[in-house]
C-alpha cells in the first residue's frame, strides 16, 4: 500500500520581500507550454519582459501574460534590458549554442541569469559564463528543475541516508522520439540526445551518489538510412564509474518511445521512479529485501507534486533578490558539460575516458 511521506518538500529559501521580475528569452515550445504558464503558480516570481526575434508572435503572448508592449524586445535590442528596472532575472530558453552568448549579454545588462541546460556547448563557454557572473556580482543558476521536484529530492535523500543500504548500481533511461526539423538534431548547434535528454541521467546520478564520475565509456547507434540522424546519433548508452565503486548505466535516445525511468540498486533493496524526468506523473517505490533470502516488501511513497518550473523560478527569485548563490550553480553546469565531453570522446575514440578529479 502507498504510504505518505512527510519529507516531501522541495528545497526552500527565505521568501523575498517582493516578487522578482523575469525576462524570458526565447519563445519556443518550452517557454510557451511550460514556463510562462508556470508563472501563474509562482509566489515570488512574475514575468515582466519577453525577448523574441518574432514580434508578431511575441505581442499576443505578452498580452496574455500581462507584459507591457514596451517590454517586448528583439535580439538586436537585447541590451535595452539594462534600462528595465523591473527586470531582475533573465531566463535563457534558447538553443544550446546560444546559451553562453546571451548569458554574457544579460550579465552585461546587470541582471541575474537562469539558464536552461546544458549550460553551454563547451567547458570554455561555461567558464566564461561563471567569470562574467563574478565580474557582474550577479547570480547564475542552471535550470535543473528536478532539484526542486519532491520525488527526485526524496530519492536522493533516501540514497544519501542509505535507507536501503549502500548504493551499488544505477540504471537511468531517458528516451523520446525526435523528428526533423528540430534544432536538437543539428550537431553544430549543440544537439544530440546526450546533451538534450541524457543530461537528465547524468545529473540524476550526481543527486543519488553525491559524487563526480571518475570515468566514462559509451556506445552509439547512428542509422545511415534515416536522414534525421545525419549529424547526431539516434541512441547512446554510456557507463559512468564513481569513486565509491557505484556504476551507472545510462541510455538516451531520440528514436525510442518515451521512457523516463530511474532505478537505484542498493545493498538491501532497490528504489524505482517512473516518469523520473518528466514534467509530471512521478511515482516512487521502494523494494526491501529479497524473496530468495526472506520476505520482500514493496512500498510506494506518496508525495505532493509541484509544478517544477514554478518551484525553480520561485527559488531563484529568492536567490537573486538576496544575491545569494543557488544550489544548481555554474559549477554543476560545467561538471555536466565535462561529463558530456568525456562521453563524446569515448564515442569518437573508443574505450574508457578518465575524467579529471
Amino acid at each position: 500500500m502507498p504510504t505518505p511521506d512527510a519529507a516531501s518538500s522541495a528545497p526552500h529559501s527565505p521568501p523575498p520581500a517582493r516578487p522578482a521580475g523575469y525576462a524570458v528569452v526565447g519563445l519556443g515550445q518550452l517557454t510557451l507550454e511550460e514556463i510562462l504558464p508556470a508563472f501563474a503558480l509562482c509566489t515570488h516570481a512574475r514575468p515582466v519582459a519577453l525577448v523574441s526575434g518574432d514580434r508578431g508572435k511575441a505581442l499576443p503572448v505578452a498580452r496574455e501574460h500581462g507584459i507591457a508592449e514596451d517590454h517586448v524586445l528583439d535580439y538586436e535590442h537585447f541590451g535595452d534590458l539594462a534600462g528595465l528596472a523591473d527586470v531582475d532575472v533573465v531566463y535563457i530558453v534558447l538553443p544550446n549554442h546560444l546559451h553562453a552568448e546571451y548569458t554574457l549579454k544579460a550579465f552585461q545588462a546587470g541582471k541575474h541569469v537562469l539558464c536552461e541546460k546544458p549550460m553551454a556547448v563547451t567547458a570554455e563557454e561555461c567558464q566564461r559564463m561563471m567569470d562574467a557572473a563574478r565580474a557582474a556580482d550577479r547570480q547564475l543558476m542552471i535550470a535543473y528543475r528536478l532539484h526542486h521536484e519532491p520525488f527526485n529530492q526524496r530519492m536522493a535523500a533516501l540514497c544519501q541516508e542509505e535507507a536501503l543500504g549502500r548504493v551499488k548500481t544505477i540504471m537511468a533511461s531517458n528516451c523520446q522520439v525526435t523528428k526533423a526539423p528540430d534544432i536538437r538534431l543539428q550537431a553544430g548547434k549543440g544537439g544530440g540526445p546526450v546533451s538534450d535528454t541524457g543530461i537528465y541521467c547524468i545529473n540524476a546520478c550526481r543527486m543519488v551518489t553525491g559524487e563526480e564520475p571518475e570515468s566514462a565509456v559509451a556506445l552509439a547507434h547512428q542509422p545511415k538510412d534515416n536522414p534525421d540522424f545525419a549529424e547526431v546519433p539516434e541512441s547512446v548508452a554510456f557507463l559512468l564509474r564513481y569513486p565509491s565503486g557505484v556504476i551507472a548505466h545510462c541510455e538516451t535516445s531520440f528514436g525510442a518511445a518515451e521512457s523516463r525511468h530511474l532505478r537505484v540498486h542498493c545493498a538491501d533493496g532497490f528504489i524505482d521512479m517512473e516518469a523520473a524526468f518528466s514534467y509530471q506523473g512521478q511515482r516512487l517505490q521502494l523494494r526491501r529485501g529479497s524473496p530468495t533470502s526472506g520476505p520482500a516488501s514493496t512500498e510506494e511513497l506518496l508525495l505532493k507534486p509541484v509544478n517544477h518550473f514554478a518551484a525553480e523560478m520561485d527559488y531563484f527569485a529568492a536567490c537573486a533578490l538576496a544575491n545569494q548563490p543557488p544550489r544548481t550553480d555554474g559549477e554543476m553546469g560545467l561538471a555536466d558539460v565535462r561529463i558530456i565531453d568525456a562521453i563524446e570522446q569515448s564515442l569518437r575514440e573508443g574505450g574508457v575516458v578518465r575524467l579529471q578529479a
